[in-house]
């Protein structure tokens, strides 16, 4: 099989090596016409040309540039090439003409944009990649090199803020589990940068030294965003007292399972603090890594895992006689869902106690889906999956509902919790903005310093934008 790089060196047909390479090595941009694939002897001899000293130094190491009527190609080295089409390079300017940037809303009209259109010239400068088009009043375009290689397409390159750093773990965890302090977090942005990266890698935290109070529980939740009302209220405080239809209001046990499977859309993240326990033993707390246990039973039976990831499961939430949940669809959502660009796991969704009748398998389907959960559970079940924690007052802990799956033992007294969900577009959100500030990737540290970039407080670069 040719690699990517071979097949687009072949369509380029660049220069001969050694003329390349001696013209890399003065440190030269490359400038060639595509479909000629030699460059023109008047734009080679303005691209090659001995610079001056000043100008030869600033333009070392530049990417090489090619062009033709579809597409811009970038060679980031003799084996990495980029291309990118010129409809894609013109709706993407983010001169201030195109892109407002106080609001970051495009202000280029996409729909105006020719389909034809093409660059009457391309450069590599310092800053990015130059592009003159062929429009009524020559509009140049830049774009800085760092963002055109995060968000390369044609072939995807790594991507730094893609690139999953997530630890997976089992119940070893118990000998160094991710912890921060309250008044790290309540004190400033650091601490509470640490916590949520915490919640990013591991899928939970646990704060100590937490006042065993509601108010000062409720007032840590939203460090991270608004509090999401359910059925269930908005921030709870609660015993087993089946004040609510649902078993988390009993004192029976309750496997490890997601929360709201019922929604269209499940809580980000769930805080639990354990206020009190009188009178009683038990309720010690699960904790399984969803993303831990897929990976072992994709190892082990891929296609339990394949099943998974592709059947829905339908559920309800219909203990309170003033609401029905059910997800849209109603078939519901699979156990196992993937981002459709990397094939990543992103989120596991189960709760067999809140499935509802799986009323839409195929009958080929039936044995092959309940051996695949049958195995399932077995994973999660096992020894080397769960982590079991005896919370104590003072100590609260955060859990990704996407990724970590959270139980209980069965207990007697009385037991006091309090606790919140948080949306997972408001985690995200407030993660997001602390890492411009703690962890800029390199998109922003590139860009930073470039002209009219860091606008409002955000650069126009960032690549969630």
């Amino acid at each position: 099989m040719l690699r990517a790089s071979h097949l687009l060196r072949a369509s380029f047909r660049p220069l001969a090596r050694g003329a390349a390479t001696h013209a890399l090595r003065r440190g030269a941009p490359l400038v060639r016409n595509l479909k000629a694939g030699i460059p023109s002897s008047s734009r080679y001899l303005a691209t090659v040309a001995p610079a001056a000293p000043e100008e030869q130094k600033q333009e070392t190491h530049l990417p090489i540039v090619s062009s033709d009527a579809s597409q811009v190609a970038v060679g980031w080295d003799p084996r990495t090439w980029s291309r990118f089409h010129n409809i894609w390079l013109r709706d993407h300017c983010r001169c201030p003409k195109c892109f407002h940037s106080i609001t970051k809303q495009r202000l280029l009209n996409t729909f105006e944009i020719p389909k034809d259109i093409a660059p009457l010239h391309v450069s590599p400068k310092p800053d990015g990649l130059q592009v003159v088009w062929s429009s009524s009043d020559s509009h140049t375009s830049l774009y800085p090199w760092e963002w055109l290689k995060q968000n390369s397409y044609d072939p995807p390159l790594a991507r730094q803020g893609e690139i999953s750093d997530k630890v997976l773990w089992g119940s070893k965890i118990a000998q160094a589990p991710p912890t921060v302090a309250y008044d790290e977090v309540m004190q400033g942005d650091a601490g509470l940068f640490k916590w949520l990266s915490n919640v990013d890698r591991f899928g939970f935290s646990f704060i100590t030294g937490v006042p065993p109070t509601p108010e000062a529980t409720e007032e840590l939740s939203e460090k991270i965003g608004f509090i999401r009302e359910t059925h269930y209220g908005k921030f709870w405080d609660f015993t087993s007292d089946l004040a609510k239809g649902d078993t988390a209001y009993t004192t029976l046990a309750l496997g490890a399972h997601t929360d709201n499977t019922y929604f269209t859309d499940p809580c980000g993240l769930q805080l639990f603090h354990l206020l009190s326990h009188t009178g009683g033993t038990g309720g010690t707390t699960l904790l399984v890594d969803g993303f831990y246990v897929a990976s072992i039973l994709k190892g082990l039976n891929p296609s339990a895992y394949n099943i998974l990831s592709k059947v829905p499961v339908p559920a309800h939430a219909a203990g309170e006689p003033t609401s029905l949940y059910r997800p849209n669809p109603p078939a519901g959502f699979s156990t196992l869902n993937h981002d459709r660009w990397s094939n990543e796991l992103m989120q596991v969704r189960w709760n067999n106690d809140d499935r509802s009748v799986m009323s839409h398998l195929a009958p080929t389907e039936v044995e092959e889906w309940y051996e695949a959960i049958r195995l399932w559970n077995k994973c999660l079940k096992s020894a080397d999956s769960e982590y079991w924690v005896q919370l104590q007052p003072g100590t609260a802990v955060v859990v990704d509902n996407h990724r970590v799956l959270h139980g209980r033992s069965a207990f007697d007294g009385k037991r006091r919790m309090c606790g919140a969900y948080i949306g997972v577009d408001e985690y995200r959100s407030k993660l997001a903005v602390l890492s411009e500030t703690f962890s800029p990737d390199s998109v922003l540290r590139s860009t930073a310093t470039l002209p009219e970039t860091v606008v409002n407080g955000r650069n126009i670069w960032n690549v969630a934008l």
